[in-house]
């Protein structure tokens, strides 16, 4: 194991722990809150942002991309919300494992040929870019003690 991956990992938990705190503010009937037509809903949003993130760290890992898991099997936040939560200690595991050489292989993804750093900062970048979202649906459905954007190290 590359020997700052678990610092890798831990300032992914950062942003990634700030998800649980966001769901934390919904209720079971937000699960299909749309703030616009087209769009995604909270519980699609914060499950897209979760498989997504796998998806990027297993493509790292096997040196190419599958599509991003599927998990439409919820009616409820609180099914969402354990969803999350298993993504987010299995992504956490994974990332730990990954290997230098995983890291500076190259991988074509969307007709972007890139090395394994380009697109575990990418799977960060686009996890951070969907919580951002995350916050204006909160709002929106009536939060009114948002947490911060990050924890801090010793939150984690």
């Amino acid at each position: 194991m590359s020997s700052g991956m678990d610092d890798v990992a831990q300032g992914w938990l950062q942003h990634r722990m700030v998800l649980d705190d966001l769901l934390a503010q919904t209720t079971d009937d937000d699960v299909d809150y749309r703030p616009w037509d087209g769009a995604m809903s909270l519980g699609e949003l914060a499950i897209h942002i979760v498989t997504s993130t796998d998806m990027f760290i297993q493509g790292i890992k096997q040196g190419e991309f599958s599509e991003p898991a599927t998990e439409n099997h919820y009616k409820t936040m609180t099914d969402v919300r354990t969803i999350v939560e298993r993504y987010t200690e299995h992504t956490k595991e994974e990332i730990k494992s990954i290997f230098d050489f995983q890291l500076k292989g190259y991988i074509l993804f969307q007709s972007v040929r890139a090395p394994g750093t380009y697109w575990l900062s990418n799977a960060i970048d686009h996890e951070i870019h969907h919580k951002g979202q995350l916050f204006t649906y909160v709002r929106m459905i009536g939060a009114q003690n948002v947490p911060p954007f990050m924890r801090q190290p010793n939150e984690v």
